[in-house]
């Protein structure tokens, strides 16, 4: 999809993408190929096709920042597809809503890393682990998660591209709690977790902390996990769903 589109170039909203579409340029190259393009200057024209050129550079060189920093925040799902192979999927957990974090987990869509406080959380190592990512995907982690990092950990969350999937699920129509959208979507959680939410995980982490019992910590990680885990599929069906939406059919 990120080839397709046109919508990280300056002055370019979604309307002029479509009407770039329209005229049957499905693509960079195509764009490069075409001399004259309705709605766009010559002037304007040569300088697109400069950063077109440039995006193909930053493009061979896995450079997924470049074109996240270029682009709305909301349409950075266009780059999963390219960039998944290089993406961690990141939910935390805290004893409050800005309080501070009990547990951070990270999957990389094959294994999962998680971390808990006291135990093996700490600022180095989770900035070399989040170091080893182009992109992240959260959900609604620009408003939760992601600031309550940098809170209690600065300096640790790299400068990398980042799918918020809140906002991503919205443009079709997902609305609610990540749970409430896994089942809208038939994300199936296993019978144990089903009932725990925000207000059971902070309960779970006080158990253990006032019991030292490591059944309650070992049901939070299993909650933070499947948290992670679901994150993927879940991505998966956004991209597919907002691609076929929006993407350019071949005239």
């Amino acid at each position: 999809m990120i080839r397709q589109s046109f919508i990280f170039l300056p002055r370019i909203s979604e309307q002029k993408e479509r009407n770039i579409w329209q005229q049957g340029i499905l693509s960079w190259n195509h764009f490069l190929e075409t001399k004259e393009i309705d709605g766009i200057s010559s002037r304007a024209k040569g300088f697109y096709d400069l950063q077109l050129l440039r995006a193909k550079e930053e493009l061979a060189k896995d450079n997924a920042l470049h074109f996240y920093e270029k682009m709305p925040n909301v349409e950075a799902w266009r780059l999963y597809e390219y960039f998944k192979d290089d993406c961690c999927f990141l939910d935390i957990e805290t004893v409050g809503y800005g309080g501070y974090i009990t547990v951070i987990g990270l999957f990389d869509g094959v294994e999962t890393k998680i971390m808990v406080k006291d135990i093996n959380l700490n600022m180095k190592i989770l900035r070399e682990e989040l170091a080893k990512y182009k992109m992240l995907v959260t959900f609604n982690g620009s408003s939760f998660d992601i600031p309550c990092i940098n809170k209690y950990y600065p300096n640790s969350v790299p400068k990398v591209a980042h799918i918020d999937l809140r906002h991503a699920c919205r443009k079709i129509s997902l609305v609610g709690g990540l749970k409430s959208i896994e089942e809208q979507v038939g994300i199936k959680r296993p019978d144990h977790l089903k009932a725990i939410g925000g207000d059971q995980a902070i309960k779970l982490w006080r158990a253990y902390k006032a019991s030292g019992d490591k059944e309650y910590l070992d049901l939070l990680v299993q909650y933070n996990e499947e948290d992670i885990m679901n994150l993927k599929p879940l991505m998966e069906h956004v991209y597919s769903q907002l691609k076929q939406a929006i993407a350019p059919k071949p005239i």
